[in-house]
């Protein structure tokens, strides 16, 4: 294969790269850059020029930068709609620094103005873009590639040769062999003109089409998201209804309509652990065994609930978020009337699940004199007690089971319209019961053992101990499309990036020794070695099919000889 010398006018200067400008000005489908000087006047120059502005790349890339970076205040700073709660202590805790926040609206980043002004601008750029590109690019999978340049040696990537075939046998061979490796390909004129890659572009607009089902797809699930927390004890069930949350959270156009209907019980909780080395105590398993139903008059179905392995119903998900221990005990007044006998949940303290809480007694109980009162008995509950280890559990397995207990009476204040936590006790109108030597009264109790309260003022008697489990019950309509989005898109990014279009014309003309001459020549879009490599490739195999012939100033045995396989790029053209 010969090597083809350009003409001594550079490129800039020559008049013939017209046809090379328009050989590759349609490989990309994006819109022709225009002018970005100073827009004309009036209403409609300045809204084009922003339009113009708001759809382009750049600003699309600065918009989700913003977007990210937007993201992080709402991941750092606690949020009202997360957690009122750590609101409200960072606003007591900085009186200074809250006010500005709330003005920025960084207590509520998500649902802020700015943030939902990015959103949207990133949304509006977006379609923008897309819309007018998927156009052209529908234009050009229904067109043609165009023809040859006049002077394909001012292409990159170039190489001829001569051979006794005819012009029609080479350019037949040339249409089928292009064909064959999947180029779209058509005689134009005399010469073969062929498309390859067409697949870069299908990438890029996936990608950002994916772009766009993401957005939608997190602004539907903020909007109708719900997370609400429930703690339910072996035995127990839940309905899925507003009033059987312990807690919940939801988006601004989330009703209690859209809530699945379905309920399951608790039958049993399992939870292994470690038992030696430096990994004592740490969870092998914790499972959750229930029976559930969907619907009112659903069957009963029976599953395992694991960390991170949900019971999906519908749109809605059921995660093991948390387990504890919960003591049954039983109080009598002085009389032995029972008044309270039940299984009190305790909030674990520690991963050995030391834990704590309040046993209250609201009704019922009437003391010594016969005066009603109210009771609460602080609970302090060690799963697997040693002697010695007062403070703490040693293991998180109910080993050795015991519950500390503290009585206190009077008036726990429930009536004064003030919530308060079930889990804590406010001493402010109690008092605490008093042993012997006149110190607060204070006893550990085992399963079965019971606390004699003085002055003939009742008891509490420890039963056992069941188990409880926390579960979140989650429902997020947008999480499939965004999970969908996320993938289609690094499938589009990855074809935008690793798919090389490029063209590639093939010319067999007769001259005027009557003999074949042929040149090939590619062009890509982008720098890449793999035109001159593909093209180098095909010209070998095309060459064995249209063998050269001597140069007619050439008498040499060698002048006929196979060409190089590697395709040479033209002097001139730019590498």
């Amino acid at each position: 294969m010969s090597k083809t010398t350009a003409p001594g006018e550079t490129p800039a200067a020559a008049p013939d790269d017209q046809d090379l400008g328009a050989a590759g000005s349609q490989l990309s489908t994006a819109p022709a850059e225009t002018l970005t000087g100073v827009p004309s006047l009036g209403v409609i120059g300045w809204a084009r020029w922003f339009w113009r502005q708001l759809t382009s790349m750049r600003v699309a890339l600065l918009l989700l930068l913003l977007l990210a970076l937007g993201a992080i205040p709402g991941s750092l700073i606690p949020q009202t709609g997360t957690d009122a709660t750590k609101v409200a202590a960072f606003e007591k805790d900085h009186p200074t620094l809250a006010p500005i926040y709330d003005k920025l609206g960084l207590f509520h980043v998500y649902s802020s103005v700015w943030f939902s002004a990015i959103y949207i601008l990133l949304f509006v750029s977006l379609i923008g873009c897309i819309v007018p590109r998927t156009w052209q690019f529908v234009g050009q999978l229904r067109g043609r590639p165009p023809g040859a340049p006049k002077r394909l040696t001012r292409l990159p990537a170039y190489t001829t040769w001569r051979t006794e075939a005819e012009p029609e046998q080479v350019r037949e061979a040339a249409l089928a062999l292009l064909r064959k490796r999947r180029f779209r390909a058509h005689v134009a004129g005399d010469a073969v003109a062929a498309e390859k890659g067409y697949l870069r572009e299908v990438g890029n607009l996936a990608f950002h089409i994916a772009l766009i089902v993401m957005l939608v797809a997190f602004a539907w699930g903020q909007l109708f998201k719900m997370e609400g927390n429930k703690l339910v004890l072996e035995g127990d069930g839940f309905s899925n209804t507003l009033t059987q949350y312990d807690d919940i959270k939801s988006g601004t156009l989330f009703s209690t309509d859209d809530l699945t209907p379905f309920s399951f019980t608790l039958n049993d909780f399992k939870g292994t652990y470690e038992v030696s080395g430096p990994n004592k105590g740490t969870p092998r398993t914790y499972e959750a065994a229930l029976t559930y139903s969907e619907g009112a008059y659903g069957k009963d179905k029976k599953t395992v609930v694991k960390v991170n392995h949900p019971l999906e119903i519908g749109d809605s998900k059921v995660y093991l978020t948390a387990h504890g221990y919960a003591p049954v005990v039983t109080v009598r007044d002085g009389k032995g009337n029972i008044v309270y006998s039940d299984a009190v949940p305790l909030l674990p303290l520690d991963s050995n699940v030391t834990s704590s809480g309040v046993i209250k007694v609201l009704d019922g109980y009437r003391n010594a004199k016969g005066v009603s009162e109210q009771l609460a008995f602080q609970a302090f509950f060690l799963p697997s007690y040693a002697k010695g280890n007062e403070v703490s559990s040693v293991f998180p397995a109910l080993l050795n089971p015991v519950l500390n207990l503290e009585p206190y009476y009077g008036d726990l204040g429930v009536n004064s319209g003030i919530p308060q936590s079930v889990y804590q006790l406010d001493k402010t109108h109690m008092k605490g019961f008093k042993d012997a030597k006149g110190l607060q009264m204070r006893e550990n109790l085992k399963p079965g053992e019971t606390m004699t309260l003085p002055n003939g003022a009742g008891s509490i008697t420890y039963e056992g101990t069941k188990e409880w489990a926390n579960f979140q019950i989650t429902q997020q309509p947008g999480s499939g499309w965004a999970l969908g989005g996320a993938i289609a898109a690094i499938f589009g990014l990855a074809g935008s990036l690793f798919i090389q279009r490029r063209r590639v014309w093939v010319r067999a003309v007769q001259g005027a020794d009557g003999v074949t001459v042929v040149e090939m020549a590619g062009l890509g879009r982008s720098e890449s070695a793999k035109v001159p490599e593909e093209l180098g490739d095909l010209a070998g195999i095309l060459y064995d099919q249209a063998p050269g012939a001597p140069d007619p100033d050439d008498d040499s045995a060698d002048s006929s000889k196979s060409p190089d396989p590697q395709a040479v790029p033209a002097e001139g053209a730019e590498k």
